[in-house]
């Protein structure tokens, strides 16, 4: 969960048609350009977030529905946007393999599937459901809350809303277990690296996969520990937030992914604290994208069964994952592409 950083470069071999979707990127080296279009998973740090998770209702016209609003997403995006042109207002529609098949596409994304429950002997990683994923961004809330209220009434009875989540910035970009979360995400041409798809699925090169998990967290337990305890799970001092020397099953070292030949698969986060104290609620919505869906899923086995078996993540003793689902997230000339299926 600890890492964000943001950078963007173009991967080699996307084809033309696909790298038009981040135009955010392209138009930044001539000046900044806002409202930023959808589906820049680029879009720069926001002081607040959404993220909106609904299923589509059953039947062709509910399916239909869901369809033409989220193709049409960019003019929604523009006239909230418009109205304050330094509130850098972002959305990203992710969309489910259930729905992707209601769409009418003939040919789905090769890794495409349901998020996968991970059972470990103490943990599980739950799989919940999800047929579209807006992740809305912006440096006010009131223009997270102004685009989501005009999609959901757009959707109207097409979907229902299963999880609703709004994130905040909290001080140096920590999260609410007090740590930096955000170091070691991919900058430059490694950041599109490791989240856009390229040429080993050239139909949706340009685009990506993205997971998102809802944690809760015991912070009266968290808070018992000894910093030094904290700092052993998490694998990072917690007051100038430097790698440990040696950390042996800590959370780094339980998310970073290497292959048997040393190479090393990122993926970028953009995880963001939420909470109710009136009501005792505390979490992370942790957001994942990534070219490659299998490096998330070997993450979380990873983190909740272990490598070895039972060494697992010690930090879900304290955070627990009650949402988990996949999607993907289709460059913007594709997304606009599926009001005509």
């Amino acid at each position: 969960m600890y890492a964000r950083s943001r950078g963007y470069a173009t991967r080699a071999g996307l084809v033309p048609e696909h790298r038009v979707a981040y135009r955010g990127f392209m138009a930044s080296q001539q000046g900044d350009r806002v409202p930023i279009d959808p589906q820049s998973i680029e879009a720069p740090l926001s002081a607040f977030a959404v993220f909106l998770v609904v299923t589509i209702a059953e039947g062709d016209d509910a399916a239909a529905t869901a369809k033409a609003v989220v193709s049409d997403v960019e003019s929604l995006v523009r006239a909230v946007g418009i109205r304050d042109l330094d509130g850098q207002l972002s959305c990203i529609v992710g969309i489910g393999s259930t729905a992707w098949g209601r769409f009418g596409v003939a040919v789905a994304p090769s890794q495409l599937h349901p998020l996968t429950a991970v059972e470990g002997r103490v943990h599980t990683a739950v799989s919940t459901p999800g047929d579209l994923l807006f992740h809305i961004r912006a440096q006010r809330s009131d223009l997270c809350f102004e685009l989501e209220r005009l999609l959901l009434g757009k959707l109207g009875r097409s979907v229902a809303v299963v999880d609703e989540v709004q994130g905040f910035r909290y001080f140096d970009t920590r999260d609410l277990l007090g740590f930096v979360d955000g170091t070691e995400n991919p900058t430059g041409r490694g950041m599109a690296a490791a989240s856009l798809i390229g040429q080993e699925d050239p139909d949706f090169a340009g685009g990506s996969y993205v997971v998102v998990q809802k944690y809760l967290h015991d912070l009266d337990a968290w808070n018992a520990l000894a910093t030094s305890t904290q700092e052993h799970i998490v694998g990072r001092t917690k007051a100038d937030n430097l790698e440990l020397d040696s950390a042996p099953g800590s959370h780094k070292e339980l998310t970073t992914i290497t292959d048997a030949d040393g190479t090393e698969h990122d993926i970028l986060r953009d995880n963001m604290p939420f909470g109710r104290p009136g009501s005792g609620e505390f979490g992370t919505y942790f957001i994942g994208y990534a070219g490659d869906l299998s490096v998330i899923e070997r993450m979380l086995e990873r983190m909740f069964v272990g490598e070895p078996p039972g060494s697992y993540d010690r930090i879900l003793d304290f955070s627990t994952a009650v949402t988990g689902s996949a999607y993907f997230v289709p460059s913007l000339p594709m997304l606009e592409s599926l009001a005509g299926n």
